[in-house]
């Protein structure tokens, strides 16, 4: 029977395990041990034009090399698309998506404001309809869009960076569900696996805040109260800048290869600079 406490790690195979992704996973491994809890491992494969086998190997054997375990076989996302659909239609029938022809170019063209690199940019609502409609189903090639309440305030409290609020629509807007390509967004799933696998708190970096406003929309419209929230304060290297996966020479398969043990591994995510959260 699983303990009350149910954390996850939840890598993306889309290059190599880094310094950053240590913090937040040994954070998420010590949240767990201190709750006698559960740590369960997922694999986010959904990107298949970038995520490759070697690296979602490379990930299990960086993490057991640092001590970092996890119960049971890992989740992976890329077997998981029915459950995705379902939740999908279960959304489309309750008028809170709709389908969108726009590409992210001409939405970024359409902005006056710029947005954050990596963060999608605020949609200027061409598609949107003027009041909640029920769309047939009958495209899943086409951006499915979820129809946010306008200026409604969103918070949380989260356990690392305290309360949280931001205005839908405003710092976000309507947000993709579902892609073209025939995949769920990262946002439905992994606000549903999160809910599925009954995880009592979400530890991951602070790039990811905004995600969680969005995310809390979708536990909402799917009728699950959100859990708890830990987000990580983000590494950066010696230029201030956040760490990335294209920082080759602070891959923990690098630093492996250059001789560094473990313990030493563990120390240097520990003790290297972060960067402020700005709001």
């Amino acid at each position: 029977m699983r303990s009350a406490y149910t954390g996850r790690l939840a890598p993306s195979p889309t290059g190599l395990l880094h310094l950053g992704h240590v913090a937040t996973f040994l954070t998420a491994a010590q949240r767990a041990h201190l709750q006698n809890g559960t740590l369960l491992f997922r694999n986010d494969d959904l990107d298949h034009e970038r995520c490759r086998p070697e690296f979602t190997n490379a990930a299990k054997e960086d993490l057991s090399w640092l001590g970092i375990n996890w119960h049971s076989e890992p989740y992976i996302q890329s077997r998981r698309i029915s459950l995705y659909r379902d939740a999908f239609s279960q959304l489309r029938a309750a008028g809170w998506l709709y389908p969108c022809t726009c590409s992210r170019r001409v939405i970024a063209a359409a902005l006056n404001a710029p947005h954050p690199i990596d963060e999608e940019p605020v949609y200027n609502g061409h598609c949107r309809p003027t009041s909640p409609t029920v769309f047939p189903e009958q495209n899943l090639r086409v951006n499915w869009r979820f129809r946010i309440p306008q200026a409604e305030l969103l918070s949380f409290d989260d356990g690392c960076q305290g309360l949280q609020q931001a205005v839908a629509g405003e710092m976000f807007g309507d947000f993709l569900v579902w892609r073209k390509d025939g995949f769920p967004s990262y946002q439905l799933a992994s606000a549903l696996d999160d809910m599925l696998l009954n995880i009592t708190e979400i530890v991951r970096g602070a790039d990811l805040i905004t995600s969680t406003f969005r995310q809390l929309l979708l536990w909402r419209s799917l009728g699950h109260s959100p859990p708890a929230f830990y987000h990580c304060t983000l590494l950066a290297d010696d230029s201030g800048r956040r760490l990335a996966k294209t920082h080759h020479s602070l891959a923990i398969k690098t630093l492996r290869d250059r001789g560094f043990s473990p313990e030493e591994v563990r120390a240097l995510a520990l003790n290297a600079p972060r960067i402020p959260l700005t709001h």
